[in-house]
């Protein structure tokens, strides 16, 4: 079955160049229908890559696949174990009803030119980030992944999205260039660039000659690069231009898919390749035996300072969209909050990193959602202004309640997924403060301020928007529907404007499938927790992933 671990990457990478290939033909149509059945194919390909690795749930069973017969540490391997399964899932989850949006929502111009192939190979990038076995690689799917989106962001060509894309470029490039450095550096002090050779060095220094020290600068780089692509504050300039100048689609993996990549990164190296190598720590506050006793405080600071910026500053976003890119800031800090408890706390390290996925795969899809919420009005009302807004529940009462489920998931509200996740942060902190950790009141004090800011923006994006009496553009825009009579069509807004019937019913069936995932993981939340549980399990067996994708092992398979 180790094949299986293939299929995700391949099915994206198809995909891409069967799009660019038929593109060619000018039948935009085409493009639609491969891309879309390609977004299909990825999902099975997840689905039988979770059966092998991740059941029953809760379980790990690790498949490696060594690319081209050339075994570890020195050639390429590819590893799926319950972590990146269970992150997959969420990609998959999220892309289907993505690209349905986007085979109405993006115009035929770009539909035939490059939006698709830039969507799968953009997804081949998250796949393969996810499933590479060593440093390089990993480095090597965090470009193919950022190619694609930096063409995405500045999709429209207008002057505001060249230049949110040349920002969003910049950043990145230097992200690159400090992230190469980082892995050459670990190279010439460990002398291997497999994660799980790395991690086997690290844990025992002394047999493999490794100097432990100078690896904790380079592992404080690769970090500050993670956190650039998970959007952490300082590293979060690009997030709220990026998101308004991409095609609602991209945004919503952005924010969905892409930035649970730099959360997959900080995890797998942070906590599964230094989480065994021994560095006393005894500072103020913060003690412990390994390089983890360092990155707690590092990460809270990031967590702390995202979660509390970018709520307050959604509260004054004067459009859809910037309340929903501040508060992508906001909500990744409270993602990254419970790894910094568990970073410092060992009691609670299992449930740290259970707490920050569940959290994640939640927030995955109520983002994406919201953003082809935000779309969708753009394309319907032709604007997101608050001011122009209004009464918009009492016209589209299924848009509306699909935006309502997406935001109390995000405050967390039962039974919404995103209440199982907020409830675990704040165990995580009441644990960690059972345990003696005197950061601990601080983090649910931080937690706290952060699901009281979440609760103010939503309440009033939701009341200025699509609360209370209909504004003159709502009203233009979004006539009430009447009866029908004498076999005369009812007035409906999916006609209103040259809109396309057809095209807003999809529009709205891939918010509803988003909303109907976020309740339903909440109702039956069972099974989150339990995959991210084996997920937490996989990324701190640092022995278990070693065994795993050791070169006696994979030539017996």
């Amino acid at each position: 079955m180790s094949s299986a671990v293939v299929g995700p990457l391949l099915a994206a990478l198809l995909t891409a160049v069967a799009t660019l290939g038929v593109g060619g033909l000018g039948d935009g149509r085409v493009v639609r229908g491969v891309s879309l059945l390609g977004s299909l194919a990825y999902a099975a390909s997840v689905v039988v890559l979770v059966r092998a690795v991740a059941t029953p749930l809760g379980s790990s069973t690790p498949l490696v696949h060594a690319v081209g017969g050339w075994q570890p540490p020195f050639g390429i391997v590819l590893v799926a174990d319950a972590l990146s399964a269970f992150l997959l899932a969420l990609s998959a989850v999220v892309f289907v009803p993505v690209v349905a949006y986007a085979v109405v929502a993006v115009d035929d111009f770009g539909q035939r030119l490059s939006f698709h192939p830039l969507v799968h190979l953009m997804m081949a990038g998250v796949a393969g980030a996810l499933l590479t076995g060593d440093l390089f690689n990993l480095f090597v799917w965090f470009e193919v992944m950022l190619m694609a989106s930096y063409v995405l962001v500045g999709f429209y060509s207008g002057a505001s999205h060249t230049r949110a894309a040349l920002y969003y470029v910049v950043l990145n490039l230097v992200g690159s260039a400090v992230m190469l450095l980082a892995v050459g550096g670990l190279y010439a002090t460990t002398g291997t660039l497999n994660m799980a050779d790395m991690a086997r060095r690290l844990a025992d220094p002394a047999a493999y000659g490794v100097s432990v020290a100078p690896t904790l600068g380079l592992l404080a780089l690769l970090v500050s690069v993670f956190a650039l692509k998970a959007g952490l504050v300082p590293f979060h300039a690009w997030v709220p231009a990026a998101y308004r100048a991409a095609p609602a689609p991209a945004t919503a993996l952005l924010a969905g898919v892409v930035k649970k990549v730099g959360l997959y990164a900080v995890v797998r190296v942070g906590f599964t390749v230094f989480g065994t190598a021994p560095l006393p720590v005894a500072l103020p506050g913060v003690a412990g035996d390994s390089a983890l006793a360092y990155l707690g405080p590092v990460l809270f600071v990031l967590a702390a300072a995202s979660v509390l910026f970018g709520g307050v500053a959604a509260l004054s976003q004067p459009r859809v969209e910037g309340v929903l890119a501040h508060s992508s800031i906001s909500q990744i800090g409270f993602v990254f909050l419970p790894l910094a408890v568990a970073a410092t706390v060992p009691e609670v390290r299992a449930l740290g990193v259970t707490a920050a996925l569940v959290y994640a795969f939640n927030h995955g899809l109520a983002k994406a959602g919201l953003f082809l919420v935000a779309g969708t009005l753009q394309d319907v009302l032709g604007t997101t202004r608050f001011g122009d807004l209004g009464g918009v529940a009492g016209r589209a009462p299924v848009l509306s309640g699909a935006f309502l489920i997406f935001a109390l998931g995000l405050v967390g509200t039962p039974p919404l997924a995103g209440f199982l996740g907020k409830l675990l942060v704040f165990d995580v902190g009441a644990r960690a403060l059972g345990a003696g950790s005197r950061g601990a009141a601080l983090a649910l004090a931080v937690a706290l301020a952060g699901a009281v800011l979440t609760l103010a923006y939503y309440s009033r994006a939701w009341a200025a928007g699509f609360w209370g009496e209909s504004s003159e553009t709502v009203r233009a825009r979004l006539p009430v529907p009447r009866p029908t009579t004498g076999g005369d069509p009812a007035p409906d807004a999916a006609t209103d404007g040259g809109r396309a019937a057809g095209a807003l019913v999809v529009q709205v069936a891939a918010v509803v499938t988003l909303a109907l995932a976020v309740v339903g993981l909440g109702v039956g939340g069972e099974a989150l927790v339990a995959g991210a549980e084996g997920a937490a399990e996989a990324a701190l067996d640092t022995e278990g992933y070693v065994d795993a994708v050791d070169p006696a092992e994979v030539r017996s398979s």
